[in-house]
């Protein structure tokens, strides 16, 4: 059977195969947060032509259904079909982003006051050729001249043996040995590799990846790329993909995913400076513990069941070719190390990147995501946990929900008088959803003017009449349009107070199990993507982050990338950020008997205990 696209491809489509499947078997990627249960409603198509068995519309509003749209993911053909893709269904994977933040992170390195020590140590050698009178293999004679240089009782592999007769000869005995500590030699390239050395600091996010090409001679950052992880065609959040790998046999796809993101970007990124992938020589990869499994294609099953293990959280020095980079295949790569089973490397990173640990002041953490991951502590001592906030901020679960790309509905004013929204888009676009920020934004205006109340429901109002029933209930029209209006409905609402009321309850839990309030918070590392966009008042009008003076917060970016450039360039960080790890007490908020009460306290806007949030009760007493 055949699958026609209206922008004139044509596809093929088994025999009982979704829509869905058949799109992404051959290329063609669809917004499928749910992973293709029909849960989310977001891949929609336009049937055109043809017949279909369609198992369940969803969330699609009988509007739409009458305008023939249907969800891929439940509509198997039963002959030759015709479909479109609206803008708004279609999964953008692999754009390049270049980002430019070389100066701060170098910075950082230097206020370590570290010696730039990579992976791997270079020993510059002049070997003597053999002669009919010096006649001792070419492995002793490597031997010979590496104790003349200071370096004694290397290990050599099997793979390092098989090929070094003809790389001393082929560099003409004048060789750039390769070694890391143990001490293993790893590869032999010509003498002038002495002069630049190359690596790669990886942050492999649940929605993003980016790659740092790394001096690693100078600590220069060469240059970056990122894209988003394509593992996103499986599903949005860890679980999803852990479902995907384990129950649904994905693991290796999933793998294969996230490798060939790594290495398109990594590939773009040494063409556009003139270098062979055989001069980038280590690589430090930071993730959460998921995310890291799947680097390495380790299941991770056992993650999401009861006791919540990991396969490992200390990850042995392993080789590029066992990873699959497309790099010098013995080029070691080093892992952040991970925590426990929802807090990662990715975390480790970041308070390495933030100094907490280093300072003796109170402070906290938060990595606001998917996972939410928070951190309290100082140089004594640091508690972290993960609160499982969903998905919703990358616009998962809300009817019109999108993450920050172009067309995203970014900030959100509502006049208190008329009651009429003021927009902004990303990008200046046409309006196609609301990202994480947008919500914010926009609930907590919505609160302030009266439109909802504590609770999140929509307020009856004469005064607008941007209140109506959808099919889901009662819903508030943010942008108006003839083909697809833009909504926030009381579902949206309740599954955002959810996810802040997770981050929230996680951290006056873990402040209450250390014994200090949150006065006691002497600052507030943010970190993340979707930190740039965070208003910090807003997100504490919605209950989010803690009533604190705005001084107190920080805003610091991707910190897991930071971290990762940190340790691809020190010994000493790595060791650090070792430590790090050892110290911190993970608590697992799962089985945590204090945390449902946090929780449901914190399920109102801004709380149930207003005393928590002062500068909120004074703004409300002002309206």
């Amino acid at each position: 059977m055949e699958l026609r696209l209206t922008s004139g491809k044509t596809l093929s489509v088994s025999e009982g195969e979704n829509i869905l499947s058949a799109l992404k078997r051959q290329g063609v990627f669809l917004v499928a947060s749910c992973g293709g249960k029909g849960t989310c409603g977001k891949c929609n198509v336009r049937m055109v032509s043809g017949d279909a068995e369609i198992a369940s519309y969803g969330k699609l509003e009988q509007k739409e259904r009458d305008k023939g749209l249907v969800l891929a993911c439940k509509t198997i053909p039963k002959g030759d079909v015709t479909v479109e893709i609206p803008d708004e269904s279609r999964l953008v994977v692999g754009d390049k982003i270049a980002v430019s933040k070389t100066r701060d992170f170098f910075e950082l390195l230097e206020s370590f006051n570290v010696q730039i020590s990579p992976l791997v140590k270079k020993a510059c050698l002049k070997i003597e050729p053999p002669t009919i009178h010096d006649n001792i293999s070419d492995l002793e004679r490597l031997k010979r001249e590496l104790e003349r240089y200071g370096v004694k009782g290397v290990r050599f592999s099997h793979k390092f043996v098989s090929s070094l007769s003809k790389s001393l000869r082929n560099a003409g005995w004048k060789i750039s040995l390769g070694y890391t500590d143990g001490p293993e030699a790893i590869f032999v390239s010509e003498f002038e590799s002495c002069k630049d050395n190359y690596g790669l600091a990886i942050d492999i996010g649940t929605t993003t990846v980016v790659v740092c090409l790394v001096n690693l001679i100078d600590g220069r950052i060469i240059d970056v790329g990122s894209t988003y992880n394509s593992q996103m065609r499986y599903g949005d959040d860890v679980i999803t993909r852990i479902v995907y790998a384990t129950e649904g046999g994905g693991l290796d796809e999933l793998r294969d995913t996230v490798i060939t993101d790594i290495n398109n970007i990594t590939t773009l990124l040494a063409e556009r400076h003139g270098l062979s992938l055989e001069e980038i020589e280590s690589a430090v990869v930071a993730g959460n513990t998921t995310m890291a499994h799947l680097f390495w294609g380790l299941d991770p099953g056992y993650i999401r069941e009861a006791p919540y293990i990991p396969i490992t959280n200390y990850f042995p020095i392993w080789k590029a070719g066992t990873a699959k980079l497309n790099i010098n295949s013995q080029a070691p790569v080093y892992t952040v190390p991970c925590i426990a089973s929802y807090v990662g490397g990715d975390i480790v990173a970041g308070v390495l990147a933030s100094k907490l640990n280093k300072n003796p002041e109170l402070a906290l953490f938060m990595d606001i995501g998917t996972n939410g991951e928070i951190a309290i502590g100082n140089n004594e001592w640091i508690m972290t946990a993960a609160c499982s906030a969903g998905p919703c901020f990358e616009g998962s679960g809300i009817r019109h929900g999108m993450r920050a790309t172009e067309g995203a509905i970014e900030s959100v004013k509502i006049d208190p008088e008329t009651l009429e929204p003021e927009i902004g888009v990303i990008g200046d676009a046409k309006p196609m959803g609301i990202c994480g920020s947008g919500m914010i934004d926009a609930i907590s205006e919505m609160f302030l003017t009266g439109i909802i109340n504590q609770k999140g429901r929509l307020m009856p109002n004469p005064k607008t009449g941007r209140i109506r029933d959808g099919e889901e209930g009662r819903e508030f029209v943010l942008h108006r349009d003839e083909d697809r209006s833009i909504v926030l409905t009381e579902v949206d609402i309740e599954n955002i107070l959810r996810a802040k009321a997770a981050i929230y309850a996680g951290v006056t839990l873990l402040l209450k199990e250390v014994g200090f309030g949150l006065e006691a918070i002497e600052r507030v590392y943010i970190a993340g993507g979707f930190g740039n966009y965070l208003d910090v008042d807003r997100a504490i009008i919605l209950g989010m982050l803690p009533d604190l003076p705005l001084d107190k917060f920080t805003f610091l970016g991707n910190t897991s990338i930071t971290g990762a450039y940190l340790c691809l360039l020190s010994e000493d960080l790595r060791k650090e950020a070792e430590e790090i790890a050892s110290k911190m007490t993970y608590m697992e908020l799962s089985v945590s008997r204090n945390f449902m009460d946090e929780y449901m306290s914190a399920l109102f806007l801004p709380h149930t205990d207003m005393s928590q949030f002062p500068t909120v009760g004074k703004m409300l007493k002002g309206l």
